[in-house]
């Protein structure tokens, strides 16, 4: 199997200053931009995943999730991967990042229940970018991608 080198090498989380691995066969990503302790990234992108062009460089906030349409006609669901959004706490730019094979899925289903609080300014944002943020209908799907279709997850609580 042919694989890309990650274009971004072991880094220190910005925001909770865990040490970060971009090795490939722990990820899952070629890109590897994000911390899979606390999910916060980096603006590093500007035009493209892994172009690191943007001048930015400030921590990026995961703020939700989406998803990816996927291009498989044989999957079951039709819906694809599931996917970030983080937000820049400087320029409130958004980005959307590929969830790792090594992120904390709690971390994830926690950022999932934070963002489907209606209201919240991000939803407007998200949509004017045309980025459709997951809702609670959604919980399902989310819960069958982090877990797997078959696992035993206590019963979440929706505030």
């Amino acid at each position: 199997m042919k694989t890309r080198p990650a274009s971004f090498g072991d880094f220190q989380c910005a925001h909770c200053r865990g040490i970060v691995s971009s090795t490939h066969l722990l990820s899952g990503v070629n890109n590897r931009n994000h911390c899979p302790y606390c999910l916060w990234s980096c603006h590093l992108d500007l035009f493209a995943a892994g172009d690191r062009l943007s001048a930015c460089k400030a921590p990026m906030k995961p703020i939700g999730l989406t998803m990816k349409k996927g291009r498989n006609k044989y999957q079951h669901e039709p819906r694809g991967e599931l996917m970030l959004i983080h937000q820049c706490v400087e320029c409130k730019s958004l980005s959307i990042n590929r969830i790792a094979a090594d992120d904390d899925s709690d971390r994830v289903m926690t950022i999932f229940q934070q963002s489907i609080s209606p209201g919240d300014s991000f939803h407007t944002l998200c949509q004017e970018n045309g980025i459709i943020i997951l809702k609670v209908e959604d919980s399902e799907i989310v819960r069958t991608q982090l877990y797997g279709r078959y696992s035993e997850i206590p019963a979440l609580s929706w505030r």
